[in-house]
């Protein structure tokens, strides 16, 4: 019997991949499947999402991450509402405890303006205390357009909606290979061949693995950084209101330990962000020969690994040291102590690198020849997903001329 042949292959399972099915299928009747490695939708960076709905404060306005995070944003607040999954526009602040972040949350409230973020307000140290009575800084940033969610959860909601529309997804299934015929593309998976018209990959983490693999030069590489959480304990969780953040250094593309409440209770501290030795590691002895080789061989990371080394020993200091990291916490909570917070999970960033060591610092999606590969899509990604979703879906569209297919 003759197999199937999908109009679209998706190469990835978390909630970038499955929004974009979402958007294909929601528009119109395809052939398509998703390809998931895992046994499980939403397994990595999905998965360990710490659940924040970002407003869009932080993205230089125009760029692709601006754009989307805050369309995206309202998108998933009403989606959420109408598919009854619990969330919470809780708003957050961003605090100045030191002279020389006042500038930092000047750019960041120009920024959010630019964004169109509504309900925005400068703080002073009493009306921080309004909000997060435990809080100290010399100024603050109300953002009310802040959110929590359980992404899993979303991510479970956009699978059972691609189902519905008749959307295959298949779990276990790791893609190995491409082979490009005149009318037509044979996909290698662990389970056997898959016949599709057209690819889209949103593989995450293997994101410029996935690209090679189909005979593409994404121009960059993927390198993990882990970021750790603790988790305050249960009788200390008064200590936060809702969400408290620092001033960020915009040379780096990581935001600083903060303070997160979670949707289903309990509130998360952290991330740091430390180099990873294997893409999907998520404890301190993950290893992984391929991933720490590619690492080890790439220009880029070098380049990177000079400018920002003592960055880096710092965050690998926090890793190790509880008595760092809590250090680091209570530059915005002075009140914390050793006793109130005990370690939680990590999650895993795919931080994209060019081989001129420059941090990929917006989403860069890449079109090639019946295909189109998201080579790098961060935080706000999940924010995003469904005005990312669209986006690609509509670059499909284009491409793919999916309607007269």
């Amino acid at each position: 019997m003759e197999t199937q042949v999908y109009d679209v292959a998706i190469i990835g399972g978390g909630i970038v991949g499955l929004a974009t099915a979402l958007a294909l299928t929601s528009q119109r009747a395809l052939g398509l499947i998703v390809l998931e490695t895992e046994d499980r939708l939403a397994a990595h960076q999905t998965g360990h999402n710490s659940g924040v709905i970002h407003s869009g404060l932080y993205y230089k306005p125009g760029s692709l991450k601006a754009r989307n995070c805050v369309a995206g944003r309202e998108a998933l607040y009403r989606f959420c509402q109408e598919h009854q999954i619990a969330h919470d526009r809780c708003g957050k602040i961003v605090v100045a405890t030191q002279p020389e972040e006042l500038p930092r949350l000047n750019n960041l409230e120009e920024r959010g303006r630019a964004n169109g973020l509504k309900g925005l307000r400068r703080l002073g140290p009493e009306e921080i205390k309004a909000y997060e009575p435990h809080v100290t800084g010399l100024a603050g940033l109300l953002v009310p357009e802040t959110g929590i969610v359980d992404y899993r959860q979303v991510a479970e909601t956009y699978a059972r909606l691609v189902r519905q529309a008749g959307g295959t997804i298949q779990t276990q299934t790791r893609f190995l290979g491409c082979h490009s015929q005149p009318n037509e593309l044979r996909l290698e998976t662990t389970q056997g061949e898959v016949r599709c018209r057209y690819l889209i990959n949103c593989g995450g983490l293997q994101s410029d693995r996935v690209a090679r693999l189909c005979g593409v030069e994404p121009g960059l590489r993927i390198v993990p950084f882990r970021g750790e959480y603790y988790e305050l304990v249960p009788e200390r969780q008064f200590l936060v209101k809702n969400l408290i953040y620092p001033a960020p250094d915009p040379q780096f593309p990581f935001l600083g330990v903060h303070f997160t409440r979670m949707i289903h209770g309990g509130v998360e501290a952290g991330p740091n962000a430390v180099l990873a030795f294997k893409r999907e590691g998520y404890d301190r002895s993950s290893f992984s020969l391929a991933d720490t080789w590619d690492i080890a061989t790439y220009n880029g990371f070098w380049r990177l690994a000079s400018r920002h080394w003592r960055m880096s020993l710092g965050e690998f200091h926090r890793s190790y040291s509880k008595r760092a990291f809590v250090k680091a916490l209570q530059r915005l909570l002075p009140e914390l102590t050793m006793d109130d917070v005990h370690p939680a999970g990590a999650g895993v960033r795919a931080q994209a690198l060019e081989p001129s060591g420059a941090l990929v610092d917006d989403f860069r999606i890449v079109e090639a020849k019946r295909m189109i590969h998201v080579l790098n899509a961060p935080s706000p990604a999940a924010t995003a997903s469904l005005s990312i979703g669209q986006t690609i879906a509509q670059m499909a569209e284009t491409q793919f001329d999916l309607l007269r297919n």
